[in-house]
């Protein structure tokens, strides 16, 4: 779980968007970049070439959740 106030500073590093929180897959998303920054132990790692790349249907997926 991340914490509201965090997830409201938090931006994604390569296009300085807004991210959404994915508690099932304990990720934070960015829509813009097409990434999925992964949270390990309540921390955002927040390093592109950390991040899973959206593609296809996980992509469009992740539109039908809110942000947290």
């Amino acid at each position: 779980m991340i914490d509201r106030e965090l997830l409201d500073i938090l931006v994604c590093p390569v296009t300085l968007g807004a991210l959404r929180y994915d508690a099932d897959a304990e990720e934070l998303i960015s829509e813009k970049a097409g990434l999925a920054y992964p949270v390990r132990d309540g921390i955002p790692v927040m390093l592109p070439e950390e991040a899973r790349k959206l593609e296809g249907e996980a992509k469009t997926k992740t539109k039908a959740k809110t942000k947290v």
